[in-house]
C-alpha cells in the first residue's frame, strides 16, 4: 500500500529521534486531508499522540513547541522533501515523482485489494462475523426500516469480506407467532392459492389486513388460537398451509433482493426455535434466573441489586415463548453452529432495549460470548413515500427509484446512447438512495427526499454515478495504456497532486469505517474523489496534450476510476459505465 510505505518511511526516521518503535508511530502518521483552498503536506504526526504528558492539561502552545522542536531534528530524506511544523503537528511532504510513481503504481497493481492490504489492518485479526439483518415480517408490511437494515448489513457484510473475514449473512424472517394464526385462519377464508403463487408479498398481505379487520369478533379470535396452536403441535396440514406462505414469501424475496444486489447465506426465522425456546426457559429454570409472577408470567430479573428495577419478560403465562425467548435461542444456536467471533445485529434504534437485555440475560446464563455480540442500530426515515402513497413493499421503492431515474436519464441528452436504460436508471437510482442514507451517522433521523437524492450535481449518488461513467469512458476512448510505459513524474499540476493525496488516505477511511461500522467515513470521500476527479478532468485534458502526458493523465483518471469503484461496490453500489 503505498500510504504504508510513506509511514514506514518517515516513522523509522522518527523512531530514532523520539526513541520509540516505528510500529507504535505507524498508526500515528496520517494522511492529510485535501484542502480546495491551500497546499497542504502529504502527511502529519500529532505530537499529542506521542507524548507521554499528552494530558488535557497540557497546553496547545507546549504542543506548537514539541513540533516545532521535533521538526527541527528531522531531516529530509530520499522520500520526504519538506518536514514543518503546524499546530500540534508535524508536516511531510513527499518528493512529487515519487508520490505519483508509488501512488499510481500501487493502486493499479493491487486493483479491488488497494487499501484493505495496508499496514493498518496488519494487527487485525481476521474472524468469522455473523450479521443478522433486512429480516421483514412475512404478510406484514417491508418497511422503510427493513430496507434501511438491509443496505446498512449488506454494507457491514461487503466491508467484512473486503477485509478477509468470513462472513455469515443471515435474514432472520418474522414467520411465526399468534399472527401466523391469523393469517392462517384469514387464508382459509379470503385466501387464493394462484394469488398465493403470483404474488405472494401482497396477496399475504391483503389477507391479513382482511383478516384483522374481522378478529374483533371472539369466534376469530378463538379460531386464531387453534390454528397456531396446530401450528406447534405440527399438524401436517395447518404446517402444509404455513409452509407454503414462507416458502413462496422466500422465493419472491430472493427475487427482490437480487435487484437490490443482496444474498443471503441462510434465511432463518423465528419458526426455527419454538422447541428450542422451551430448552432456554428449562435453562433459565435450572439456573435459578426464571422467576415467575402473580399472574404467571415468567421473567428475568436484570438489576443490579436484584430488586426487580430492571427485568426482562421470557415467557407468557400460559408458558409459551416470546420474541426474546426465541432470540436467545437463536443466538445459541449460531454459535453451536458456526463458532462465530462477532455477531451483528442491524435494526432500528427503537430495539437497543430489545438487544440489551439480549446480551445481559446471555450473560447471566453464562455465556462470555454475549459480550462479542454488537447491535448496529440506525435512525428512523421521515417522508419516504412513492406516488401511489405509503411504502408497502420493497419493489415500490425499487420501481419508483426506477420510473423516477428514467425520467430524469429521459431529459438529458445522453440517453439514447445507453444500451439498457431500464438497468441503468435502477442503478443509478439505488446510488442515489444508498448516498442520501449513508451520508450522516446511522444513529440519526433524517428526512428523505427524492428531489434532492436525484440531484446531478452536488453530494449524490447520481454525480457519484457520473463521475464513475465519465471517468470510465474517457479510458474507453484513448485505451488502457500499461503502467510501465507511462512516465509519471511530469503530473506536477496541483489538481493532479490533490487526486494523488487524496488517493493516499483510502486506506485510513477504509480502517475508520470498520472500526465504528460507520459508511458515512466512505461516502465523504467517494464524494471529495469525485469532485477532484472532476475538477482536474477540466483542467487537465488528455485529448491534445503530448502523448507521454496524456499517458500519464489517464493513468491518474485510471487509478481514481478504480478506487472510485472499489468503495462504489463496497457501499452496496452497483457501477455504471454509461450515463
Amino acid at each position: 500500500m503505498a500510504g504504508c510505505s510513506f509511514r514506514r518511511s518517515i516513522a523509522s526516521q522518527l523512531s530514532k529521534v523520539l526513541d520509540l518503535p516505528p510500529e507504535n508511530l505507524i498508526k500515528s502518521i496520517s494522511a492529510v486531508p485535501v484542502s480546495k483552498k491551500r497546499h497542504v503536506a502529504d502527511f502529519q504526526l500529532s505530537i499529542a499522540s506521542v507524548t507521554e504528558d499528552s494530558s488535557r492539561d497540557c497546553l496547545a502552545q507546549d504542543l506548537n513547541l514539541q513540533a516545532q522542536k521535533l521538526a527541527e531534528r528531522l531531516k529530509c530524506d530520499a522520500v520526504v522533501s519538506e518536514i514543518s511544523a503546524g499546530p500540534g503537528t508535524v508536516n511531510f511532504t513527499i518528493h512529487r515523482e515519487l508520490l505519483a510513481k508509488t501512488v499510481l503504481q500501487q493502486v493499479l497493481k493491487d486493483g479491488s485489494e488497494y487499501g484493505v492490504k495496508s499496514e493498518l489492518f496488519s494487527t487485525v485479526p481476521r474472524q468469522k462475523a455473523v450479521i443478522e439483518f433486512s429480516s421483514p415480517n412475512i404478510a406484514k408490511k417491508f418497511h422503510i426500516g427493513h430496507l434501511r437494515s438491509t443496505i446498512v448489513g449488506n454494507f457491514i457484510a461487503n466491508l467484512k469480506v473486503a477485509l478477509g473475514h468470513e462472513v455469515i449473512r443471515i435474514n432472520y424472517l418474522g414467520d411465526w407467532g399468534m399472527q401466523f394464526g391469523l393469517l392462517g385462519v384469514g387464508f382459509q377464508r379470503f385466501g387464493n392459492k394462484d394469488k398465493l403463487k403470483s404474488s405472494p408479498l401482497q396477496h399475504l398481505f391483503e389477507v391479513y389486513v382482511q383478516i384483522n379487520k374481522a378478529a374483533e369478533d371472539e369466534n376469530t379470535k378463538k379460531l386464531a388460537k387453534d390454528f397456531f396452536r396446530k401450528l406447534e403441535e405440527h399438524d401436517e396440514q395447518t404446517l402444509s398451509l404455513w409452509k407454503q406462505f414462507r416458502d413462496f414469501s422466500i422465493e419472491e424475496y430472493i427475487r427482490i433482493y437480487k435487484r437490490l444486489g443482496v444474498d443471503f447465506d441462510e434465511y432463518s426465522g423465528e419458526s426455527f426455535y419454538p422447541e428450542k425456546s422451551r430448552e432456554v426457559l428449562k435453562m433459565l429454570e435450572d439456573k435459578g434466573l426464571l422467576q415467575k409472577t402473580t399472574t404467571g408470567t415468567g421473567i428475568v430479573d436484570l438489576s443490579e441489586k436484584k430488586d426487580l428495577s430492571s427485568f426482562s419478560t421470557v415467557m407468557r403465562s400460559d408458558g409459551t415463548s416470546l420474541y426474546i425467548t426465541r432470540d436467545l435461542a437463536a443466538a445459541i444456536d449460531r454459535m453451536n453452529k458456526h463458532s462465530w467471533d462477532t455477531m451483528i445485529y442491524v435494526t432500528d434504534k427503537s430495539q437497543s432495549n430489545h438487544f440489551q437485555h439480549l446480551f445481559q440475560i446471555l450473560k447471566l446464563m453464562g455465556y462470555d460470548w454475549a459480550e462479542r455480540c454488537q447491535h448496529v442500530s440506525f435512525g428512523r426515515v421521515q417522508g419516504m413515500k412513492t406516488r401511489r402513497g405509503e411504502v408497502i413493499f420493497l419493489e415500490d421503492v425499487l420501481n419508483e427509484v426506477r420510473s423516477r431515474m428514467l425520467q430524469n436519464m429521459a431529459s438529458a441528452k445522453t440517453t439514447k446512447e445507453i444500451e439498457d436504460p431500464m438497468e441503468t436508471a435502477e442503478k443509478v437510482g439505488l446510488a442515489a438512495l444508498i448516498i442520501q442514507d449513508f451520508r450522516g451517522l446511522l444513529s440519526s433521523d433524517y428526512q428523505f427526499s427524492w428531489d434532492r437524492a436525484f440531484q446531478s450535481r452536488g453530494d449524490t449518488g447520481v454525480f457519484l454515478q457520473y463521475t464513475h461513467a465519465r471517468l470510465h469512458s474517457l479510458e474507453q476512448m484513448h485505451g488502457n495504456e500499461h503502467l510501465t510505459d507511462v512516465n509519471v513524474a511530469c503530473l506536477q499540476e496541483p489538481d493532479a497532486i490533490s487526486v494523488l493525496q487524496h488517493l493516499l488516505r483510502y486506506d485510513e477511511v477504509l480502517y475508520r469505517s470498520s472500526q465504528d461500522l460507520q459508511p458515512k467515513h466512505i461516502v465523504s470521500y467517494l464524494l471529495m474523489l469525485s469532485h477532484l476527479a472532476a475538477v482536474a478532468h477540466k483542467t487537465l485534458p488528455v485529448k491534445g496534450s503530448a502523448p507521454e502526458l496524456a499517458q500519464a493523465r489517464l493513468c491518474l483518471f485510471q487509478a481514481a476510476r478504480s478506487v472510485l469503484t472499489n468503495g462504489m461496490k463496497l457501499l452496496g453500489i452497483t457501477p455504471v459505465t454509461q450515463m
